[in-house]
């Protein structure tokens, strides 16, 4: 069994550092096309909204980069790194549907209560951490009474 850990923990080590690398050259690329899309909306070949939409890519990406390197250091995925990548995900779509007066109301309604629902997950696990002290107290009490 041990060996299956040991082999367990090496693959995910080896995908996690693949996934850190392309995630990081993924930002710097989306650099990169940030500021040709600011020069191709300065020539006005280009509209803002691309602009817009490649910085909020950037943060999203920069987001899933947090994630991964969290995971690789604390070997678990924090709900709340997560919650602020599908918010910021949600956000740039919003973003981008209302920037290019694309949409129906339905789905814009659709996102916006998923937003809603998605900010009340992220309020309640930052109220109510695993490493809290109120669980850390029932877990030590379920432990005393076995």
């Amino acid at each position: 069994m041990e060996l299956h850990d040991k082999i367990y923990k090496k693959v995910i080590y080896n995908v996690t550092v693949v996934v850190l690398y392309i995630l990081l050259l993924l930002i710097i690329v989306g650099v990169f096309d940030i500021f040709q899309t600011m020069w191709a909306v300065l020539m006005k070949t280009s509209n803002i909204n691309d602009v817009v939409y490649n910085v909020l890519t950037i943060f999203v990406l920069i987001d899933l980069f947090k994630t991964f390197s969290d995971y690789r250091v604390q070997e678990r995925i924090r709900i709340t790194y997560v919650t602020d990548a599908t918010i910021l995900i949600l956000m740039r779509e919003i973003t981008v549907m209302v920037y290019s007066h694309d949409f129906e109301i339905y789905v814009l309604l659709a996102f916006a209560a998923l937003l809603l629902v998605l900010c009340i997950m992220r309020f309640i696990s930052m109220n109510y951490h695993p490493t809290d002290n109120s669980v850390s107290l029932i877990k030590k009490k379920d432990t005393e009474d076995e």
